[in-house]
């Protein structure tokens, strides 16, 4: 079931550092959600707490509150592996277990899980490599090395693996900004089809793919180096590229920013 991602007052630091102030935005479920902004305005940052992601940097705590369906991920008791198992990542370069064949890379998250039934493990893979649109290109090879996979797909197959596990929400930190225009095609492609399942939140630097792909679009921006990153503005993708009501994000959309 994919839910709502509903964020209020959300403030993230690093040590003392203020990295995003006071963000406040709802994320509907079934639809793709794009952030975007110039690099350094937090929406990485952002992004990897609505699975609790950042916590692995040393010093990097948040305030606030972020809602999946009324459940505060941050509430006392709440465990952070649990969270990330609902809410999938899908990161910028892609990241397949090395060492691992392309159908251990898929079956890993059911395994960590405790799933050993050979058949269902089996039956997870082909429908996660069907899901990521891969299972025609490895489905005779899948004994073999994840990592001897082309770019593009790798990125699937990490996709493949982020929604084996069956997750509501899946996150992606510029999840073409590595791969050639084909590949991003591809995953492109893939996320419009994702939509029907999932809740889907993109990073992009890629103002083309935004329009292309997103439902509603967030563009973040930095008053100055230093300072932290803000929400501007956050609206269905056609009204931000065609009429957006701050003038920071007309000037950031049409290359005037900076």
């Amino acid at each position: 079931m994919a839910k709502r991602i509903e964020v209020s007052g959300l403030n993230v630091y690093y040590g003392d550092f203020k990295a995003v102030e006071d963000v406040s935005m709802t994320i509907e479920p079934r639809s793709v959600t794009a952030f975007i902004g110039p690099s350094g305005c937090g929406k990485s940052t952002y992004l990897r707490t609505l699975n609790r992601m950042h916590e692995v940097i040393p010093g990097a705590r948040v305030e606030g509150k972020v809602l999946l369906d009324q459940q505060d991920l941050y509430a006392n008791g709440v465990d952070p592996v649990a969270v990330r198992r609902v809410v999938g990542m899908v990161f910028q370069r892609p990241n397949p277990f090395p060492t691992m064949s392309i159908f251990d890379n898929v079956a890993s998250g059911l395994k960590l899980n405790g799933v050993k039934d050979k058949k269902k493990l089996a039956e997870v893979v082909e429908s996660s490599l069907k899901g990521a649109n891969l299972w025609n290109e490895v489905k005779d090879r899948l004994d073999k090395p994840g990592a001897g996979l082309s770019g593009g797909q790798q990125q699937r197959l990490c996709i493949a693996r982020a929604i084996a596990v069956e997750p509501e929400v899946i996150l992606m930190d510029e999840p073409c900004s590595a791969l050639d225009p084909i590949s991003t095609l591809a995953i492109e492609d893939l996320i419009e089809k994702l939509k029907d399942r999932f809740t889907v939140v993109i990073v992009t630097h890629n103002m083309q793919q935004a329009a292309r792909v997103s439902d509603q679009t967030a563009f973040f921006n930095l008053a100055a180096t230093g300072k932290p990153g803000r929400l501007i503005e956050m609206a269905a993708t056609k009204q931000i590229f065609s009429n957006p009501t701050e003038k920071a994000t007309e000037d950031y959309i049409t290359g005037r920013f900076g």
